[in-house]
């Protein structure tokens, strides 16, 4: 059975806010590939027919990374933000039937980004948020976590909103990199990305941050990050850990994976590896996605076709999930 109606989440967009001539990406990439990319990224024709022959029903898009997280200056942050979701929403415009979107958020200014978040819902019609992990403050060596007492105040709203968050990767803090020195091929989607993610997760988690905000729904790509796989080893290791340095979270991390985040397909078509990620947070809590165009259609929808899954999980992961989530219907 072909699923033709599939929905996916993590699907970026290159707008002129934040496009400098010539550029579609870091320079470790091969050239064609990039090329590829930046043909790719704002063109909305030739997404729609990829979408047509590979069955996916609806995409909801975002920004590529680091987006508004890497500018340092929260005026410049603000403004750009606000012009990027209305130019969302103009992309959003020429297909409504097949876009959505998430809006881009200026976390340096944690008031700004609340009342940015509540505009792209309630004016341009958006289905929550994608913030590209840590803002840069003041400057580009300087990073603000998303669990950090200054954000507290967007969560207070976010929470209240009801809307999801997608926590996206960027590359590692640029005075963290030195473990990559003569790697720099690792920095980034290959290893970094999910490295920074998957503990900026953490973070969250041991922050007390979904104690305090129970209804909070995150969702973080590429099966998770590869926390479905570790996080039981930091659960049993905190339990011999220091009471000083244990986190200010009352429950297992486990609990938090399940109850408050929601995991994506994007980029990552590993069955066993899938497999170990249902097992462990359940088909309710797993989405299709495929992180296009920097990874395509064509392998991420075959692979899904072919997991040895029952139809109703397939249901589930390819649109349900994430219809009712998104209150896409």
């Amino acid at each position: 059975m072909r699923w033709d109606a599939k929905v996916a989440l993590e699907e970026h967009v290159l707008l002129p806010p934040l496009a400098p001539p010539g550029s579609a990406g870091p320079p470790s990439l091969h050239p064609q590939y990039a090329k590829e990319l930046q043909q790719r990224l704002p063109d909305w024709t030739q997404r729609l027919e990829e979408m047509d022959r590979w069955g996916v029903q609806m995409m909801v898009l975002s920004t590529t990374n680091p987006g508004v997280q890497g500018i340092p200056d929260r005026a410049q942050a603000d403004e750009v933000a606000r012009r990027l979701n209305d130019e969302l929403a103009e992309f959003v415009g020429h297909r409504p039937d097949r876009f959505q979107a998430f809006a881009a958020l200026p976390l340096q200014d944690p008031a700004a980004a609340v009342k940015e978040f509540e505009r792209a819902l309630n004016e341009l019609g958006f289905k929550g948020a994608m913030i590209n992990g840590f803002s840069n403050v003041g400057d580009e060596r300087t990073a603000q976590y998303l669990d950090e007492p200054p954000v507290w105040e967007f969560w207070e709203r976010a929470a209240a909103l009801d809307a999801p968050i997608y926590l996206h990767p960027r590359e590692p803090l640029i005075t963290q990199r030195r473990i990559y020195e003569g790697y720099a091929g690792l920095v980034g989607s290959t290893w970094g990305f999910g490295l920074e993610t998957s503990t900026h997760c953490l973070r969250l988690m041991m922050s007390g941050l979904f104690d305090r905000f129970p209804n909070l729904r995150i969702i973080v790509g590429h099966l998770g990050e590869g926390l479905p796989f570790v996080l039981p080893r930091v659960d049993h290791r905190l339990r011999h850990a220091h009471e000083s340095v244990r986190g200010k979270q009352t429950r297992p991390l486990m609990d938090y994976l399940r109850e408050n985040f929601y995991i994506t397909t994007s980029g990552t078509w590993r069955t066993p590896a899938f497999l170990n990620t249902l097992l462990e947070v359940g088909a309710e809590r797993v989405l299709f996605s495929m992180d296009y165009p920097f990874e395509n259609m064509h392998e991420q929808s075959e692979w899904f076709e072919a997991l040895p899954l029952s139809d109703a999980d397939k249901h589930k992961i390819a649109a349900a999930n994430a219809k009712s989530l998104l209150r896409l219907d």
